[in-house]
């Protein structure tokens, strides 16, 4: 199995996910989040209201879709720098988001950017530069009516290789 293979089965079996989320991002967790698809296009994830990422007004937590939104772009760009050599950093730099209607029910966060993403890696780690781009994902109903749209702006930058001058290790 290639790298983004077993990086897709580990953050869709349900029970890898959970260890990963446990491990790495425990708010995912805690909130309900679920990635239900990925491949090297696009990604879906999944909230569904609950007790912990309510708000008083009877729909999910605007900051609990962010982070479903965040995810399904998110978890296209871990899938690329997941073992990449050279490495790859990344990080969200900024967010914009418009919400269309409450948050009720389950909500699929879906993000198409996968060639976006895999094309601004491959820039870094080819000039070494830093490159930034914008990366949408849309929430839906079960109804498949926009409940609210968010653009992520990631930052991806190659990792410098760090010199044992002294003889030491890389930390």
């Amino acid at each position: 199995m290639n790298k983004k293979g077993k990086f897709i089965r580990q953050v869709t079996h349900p029970v890898l996910f959970r260890l990963f989320s446990l491990k790495d991002i425990p708010m995912l967790l805690l909130a309900g989040i679920r990635v239900k698809e990925v491949d090297e296009e696009h990604a879906l994830t999944t909230l569904k209201l609950g007790y912990l990422n309510k708000n008083p007004f009877r729909s999910i937590y605007f900051a609990c879709q962010a982070m479903a939104a965040e995810a399904s772009t998110g978890v296209l760009a871990m899938m690329y720098v997941y073992g990449a050599d050279p490495k790859v950093s990344m990080l969200v730099t900024g967010m914009k988001a418009s919400f269309g209607k409450k948050a009720v029910g389950r909500i699929y966060f879906t993000s198409l950017d996968g060639k976006k993403i895999a094309d601004a890696i491959e820039e870094t780690q080819r000039t070494g530069e830093g490159v930034t781009i914008h990366a949408t994902s849309i929430g839906k109903d079960e109804q498949g009516d926009t409940v609210a749209e968010f653009i992520f702006e990631w930052s991806f930058r190659r990792k410098q290789r760090q010199e044992a001058a002294a003889g030491g290790s890389k930390k």
